[in-house]
C-alpha cells in the first residue's frame, strides 16, 4: 500500500488562463454586462431618463461647458437667474460625458449623442471597480476568485445602481476609487501599493468629499503599517507624495472659482492645506523612520495631532457640519434628506437588501483574516478587514453609504463564498449540494434579502407611498415636460427638487434645486409655499417668477402640507387659488397645474 502524499494536480492550461488573463476577461466581462444594460435601460436612454436631481445637473454642466461656459466657472445661470447657482462640484467627472457627446454629435446629432453619453458614461467607471475588485480578491483569495466577486457583485444593488446607463452624476466614479484604493492596500509591492492608494484618494477627493471618511480610513491603515513594520516606509513615502501631489494638481486643473474660497464641503484651500500638509508629514515620518516601534508610533500620532490643531485653528468654521447651513435650513431641508439618516431609521424593506451583503462581507473578511495568520496573505487581510469593517459602521451614520458598503463587501463575501461553497458543492448528500449550494450562496451574496422583500409582505408600500412615487415619476418625464416648451422662455417656480428637471428638458429657467451653497432660494421657495398667498408672491416677484407649476402630491408637495395645513400650497391643493394666479392650458391628462403670476 502506498502511503505517500498525493501529487497535487497541476492546473489545466485553461486553469492558467483564466488565472492568468484575469484583466482581459474582467474587462469582456464588463463588455457584456454594459451591453445588457444598455438594452435593458433602452427606454430610459430614448426617454433621457435622469431619475435624479443631480444626474439631470450634471448633464446641464455638461451642456454649459460646451456651449462655452468658462471650465473654473460651474454656477448653473438657469436657477435662480441671473447670479445663478453656486454648484460645489469640479469638471473631472464632466470630460467622459462631453468626450462622447462630441463624438457622437457629427453622427447622431445633439439630441441623441446626449442620450447616447449618458447611457454609456456611468458604464465607463465600472470597469475600473471590476478590475480593481479583481487584483484584489486575486491576492487575498485565489487567482481565479474574481470570476466570483463579479458574480456577487451584480447582485450588489446598491453599488450597481450606481453605474445603470443615465446615473451621469459622480458616484460611480468616487466608488471606482475606492475599488483602487482597497486595491493598493492590499498590493504586496509597497511602492506601487501607496502610490495606488495616493493617487485613487485625490481623484476621489477632486471628484466630491463624499468619500473623505474612506479616505481617512485608508491613510490612517497606510499609517498604521508603518507603525506596525518599519518595512512599510516606502508604501507611505509614496502615499504622501502622491497624496500631496495628486490633491495639489487636482485643485489646480479642477477646483472651480466658487471652490477657491475658504469652504468645507469640497476640495477647496482648507482641504488642499490638509492634504499637503499631512502628505508632507508622513513622507518625512518615512524618511526619518525610527527603528523603535514605540517611536513610530508616538511620530504618527504627533503628526495626527499637529494636523488636528492645524484644522481647528486656521479653519474653526469646518469643525461643524461640511455644508455649513443655517440652522433653519438643516432642520427643514437638509435633515430630512433620506440618504442622510442612518440605515436603523429606514423601513426594513429598505434597509433589509442594504445591509445583507455588508454583513456577509464582514464576516468574511474576519474568517478569511484568521485562516491567513502565519501567511503572506495575511499582511493584505488585515488592512482589508478593517476596511470592510468601516464601511459597514459607516451604514449607521448615513445610509448613503451603502455603495460603498456593499462594494467593500463583496471582497469580504466572495472569501467566504470561497471557503463554504466548494464544501457544500462537494458533500455527499445531493440535498445538500443542490439546495444548500443555492441557500449558501444568496446568503453569503445578500440576494436573499432583495428576495424576501420581493415576495414577502414586509414594509410593502401603502397606496399613499405608491400615488407620491407615481406622481413623481410622470411629472419628471419628457411628455409632462414637453407642453412647457411652446411657452415663451421665462423663470417657473417650482419645486426645489423639480427645478434641476425643468431645466434640463425646457428652455425655461426655476428658482432653486437641492444645492446647499444656495440655501437663501431653497428657503425661500419652502417659506412660499407655505406661508401665505401675499408672501408667495412677494417672494415670486423678488425672484422674477412669471409663472407657477406645481406638481401635485409629489414628494416635496406632502412636506408643505403637513407643515402647514393653511399654507398657500395647502390652499391650492384645495383649489383656493388667488385671483392673481391666472390659470395657463394645458393637454388633459397633464400631472401639472399652471398658472401665469400677475404683480
Amino acid at each position: 500500500m502506498n502511503d505517500s502524499p498525493a501529487t497535487p494536480t497541476a492546473p489545466s492550461r485553461f486553469e492558467l488562463a483564466i488565472e492568468r488573463r484575469w484583466l482581459s476577461l474582467t474587462l469582456i466581462a464588463w463588455g457584456l454586462i454594459a451591453l445588457w444594460y444598455i438594452w435593458q435601460r433602452w427606454a430610459n436612454i430614448t426617454w433621457l431618463t435622469l431619475g435624479d436631481t443631480d444626474d439631470n445637473m450634471r448633464l446641464m454642466q455638461v451642456r454649459g461647458l460646451l456651449a462655452g461656459q468658462g471650465w473654473y466657472d460651474l454656477r448653473q445661470y438657469r436657477l435662480d437667474p441671473p447670479g445663478g447657482f453656486n454648484i460645489h462640484w469640479s469638471r473631472l467627472v464632466d470630460l467622459p460625458i462631453a468626450g462622447l457627446i462630441l463624438l457622437l454629435k457629427p453622427f447622431l446629432g445633439t439630441a441623441w449623442a446626449e442620450r447616447w453619453a449618458c447611457g454609456i458614461a456611468p458604464l465607463l467607471p465600472l470597469a475600473v471597480t471590476m478590475a480593481g475588485l479583481a487584483f484584489t480578491v486575486r491576492r487575498l483569495v485565489a487567482p481565479a476568485a474574481y470570476i466570483l466577486s463579479t458574480i456577487i457583485l451584480l447582485g450588489a444593488a446598491a453599488t450597481m445602481q450606481m453605474y445603470v446607463p443615465m446615473r451621469v452624476d459622480h458616484h460611480g466614479w468616487q466608488l471606482a476609487m475606492l475599488s483602487v484604493t482597497v486595491a493598493g492596500l492590499a498590493d504586496p509591492r509597497r511602492a506601487r501599493g501607496g502610490a495606488i492608494v495616493g493617487v485613487a484618494t485625490a481623484i476621489s477627493l477632486t471628484i466630491g468629499l463624499e468619500m473623505l471618511p474612506y479616505a481617512a480610513m485608508a491613510g490612517a491603515i497606510v499609517t498604521l503599517r508603518w507603525v506596525w513594520d518599519r518595512e512599510e516606509a516606502r508604501r507611505l513615502a509614496a502615499y504622501a507624495a502622491t497624496l500631496g501631489g495628486g490633491s495639489a494638481i487636482g485643485f489646480a486643473a479642477f477646483a472651480s472659482y466658487d471652490n477657491m474660497a475658504m469652504r468645507c464641503d469640497a476640495l477647496t484651500p482648507v482641504w488642499l492645506s490638509v492634504m499637503v500638509g499631512g502628505g508632507a508629514l508622513l513622507f518625512v515620518l518615512s524618511w526619518i523612520s525610527p527603528t523603535s516601534r514605540p517611536a513610530r508610533l508616538a511620530l504618527a500620532a504627533g503628526a495626527g495631532a499637529v494636523v488636528v490643531a492645524a484644522f481647528a485653528h486656521a479653519f474653526p468654521q469646518c469643525l461643524g457640519r461640511p455644508e455649513n447651513v443655517s440652522p433653519e435650513l438643516a432642520r427643514t431641508w437638509l435633515d430630512n434628506v433620506r440618504e442622510a439618516k442612518p440605515i436603523y431609521k429606514h423601513p426594513l424593506r429598505a434597509a433589509l437588501p442594504i445591509a445583507a451583503l455588508p454583513i456577509a462581507g464582514l464576516i468574511g473578511a474576519i474568517v478569511a483574516t484568521w485562516r491567513a495568520r502565519g501567511s503572506d496573505r495575511f499582511s493584505g487581510w488585515v488592512p482589508v478587514a478593517l476596511f470592510v469593517a468601516f464601511a459597514a459602521a459607516m451604514l449607521l451614520w448615513q445610509v448613503r453609504a451603502g455603495p460603498a458598503a456593499q462594494l467593500i463587501g463583496v471582497i469580504g463575501a466572495t472569501a467566504l463564498a470561497w471557503v463554504v461553497l466548494p464544501w457544500l458543492l462537494g458533500h455527499r448528500w445531493i440535498a445538500v449540494r443542490v439546495i444548500g449550494s443555492v441557500a449558501g450562496f444568496l446568503l453569503i451574496s445578500g440576494l436573499f434579502a432583495g428576495l424576501a422583500i420581493r415576495f414577502l409582505p414586509i414594509d410593502r408600500p401603502d397606496k399613499r407611498t405608491q400615488i407620491v412615487s407615481r406622481a413623481g415619476a410622470r411629472c419628471t418625464s419628457i411628455p409632462a415636460m414637453r407642453p412647457l416648451e411652446p411657452l415663451a422662455p421665462t423663470t417657473i417656480f417650482t419645486h426645489v427638487d423639480l427645478g434641476p428637471r425643468l431645466i434640463a428638458l425646457t428652455h425655461h429657467s426655476a428658482i432653486a434645486g437641492p444645492y446647499h451653497r444656495n440655501g437663501d432660494a431653497i428657503l425661500d421657495v419652502h417659506h412660499a409655499f407655505t406661508r401665505g398667498a401675499d408672501e408667495f408672491r412677494a417672494i415670486a416677484k423678488r425672484h422674477g417668477a412669471r409663472l407657477l407649476l406645481v406638481c401635485p402630491n409629489m414628494a416635496e408637495t406632502t412636506l408643505y402640507r403637513a407643515r402647514a395645513p393653511g399654507g398657500f400650497y395647502s390652499q391650492l391643493a384645495a383649489n383656493q387659488v388667488p385671483k392673481w394666479l391666472v390659470p395657463v392650458p394645458l393637454p388633459r391628462g397633464t400631472p401639472f397645474r399652471l398658472w401665469r403670476i400677475d404683480y
